[in-house]
């Protein structure tokens, strides 16, 4: 399996997927496909023993009991011939800096790179003022904002309103405004829930709120939780880029999930020096 993706990468008919186009030759890319390479090598190596028959068994107890070690040396010269475009790096750290909404950042880094990003940084402010405005439970001042931006963001995603005018509720039952709330849920939410299981379920669960006394100790005191806020402010800000034509999510993350992923389907075949603190991007000692 390993093999045929590193010949489809080779042969330059393989796309790693959406998140990534445009970023192959990035380090953490490139570091990704070395791990692939040499992966494809044990396995290329273990394919050519097991057609010899009278050494099945030796190879069957070889691979079970040992693996090949990488040294250092070899490892970094590999690194080494890698050839990084900065343009590819630049856009990386652009991606990143008006996905996450790092406005002040990304306008920096754009006069002194010359990187330009793919959306517009002005709209950045301002789905930066619609995430603010519901992680601190304005979430009318929110919806108000993303009807301002798009009014076709929510009247196409019946699920984001409601998980929106579901926060509205929550934060009403936060504030003790409980007979405020019973008449928000049945004339906003219930009408929804009638029409979505989902929905009612949700609901559901959020009315049972009132029926604690003390609500953040309660078996679903989660949803006063901070994390809460943030989970709905997440969907409204991928919203919002989706209909920018932009992707929902940075491309850094995806690069590190897929790095991770490799070490550990290399850790099953050699020793290495694989990365263990992200952060610093350290080479450790082959483990030996």
């Amino acid at each position: 399996m390993v093999i045929a993706l590193i010949e489809q990468k080779q042969d330059s008919r393989i796309s790693v997927g959406s998140d990534l186009d445009g970023f192959e030759g990035g380090a953490l890319m490139s570091l990704f496909w070395i791990v692939l390479r040499q992966l494809a090598e044990i396995e290329a190596m273990s394919l050519r023993r097991r057609r010899s028959f009278d050494s099945v068994l030796v190879v069957y107890v070889q691979n079970a009991t040992s693996k090949k070690v990488i040294t250092r040396d070899e490892w970094e010269k590999k690194l080494n011939d890698v050839k990084i475009r900065k343009e590819d790096m630049n856009r990386l750290v652009m991606n990143f800096l008006v996905t996450e909404g790092y406005v002040e950042a990304a306008e920096k880094f754009r006069m002194e790179s010359g990187t330009q990003p793919d959306i517009d940084i002005a709209t950045i402010t301002e789905r930066m003022a619609v995430k603010k405005a519901v992680q601190c439970g304005n979430v009318e001042d929110a919806i108000e904002k993303v009807n301002d931006l798009n009014p076709e963001i929510l009247d196409t995603n019946p699920q984001l309103f409601f998980h929106l005018q579901q926060q509205r509720l929550i934060e009403l039952i936060r504030n003790g405004k409980v007979e405020e709330a019973l008449e928000f849920a049945q004339e906003e939410l219930a009408p929804r829930g009638e029409e979505n299981q989902g929905f009612l379920e949700e609901l559901e669960r959020t009315v049972a709120l009132l029926a604690f006394d003390d609500v953040a100790n309660c078996p679903i005191g989660e949803l006063l939780d901070i994390s809460q806020r943030l989970k709905t402010a997440s969907e409204v800000n991928a919203a919002i880029l989706t209909s920018q034509s932009h992707e929902k999510d940075p491309k850094l993350p995806s690069l590190l999930k897929m790095l991770i992923w490799a070490q550990n389907q290399l850790d099953e075949k050699a020793a290495y020096p694989r990365i263990d603190h992200l952060p610093t991007a350290t080479l450790g000692d082959p483990a030996v």
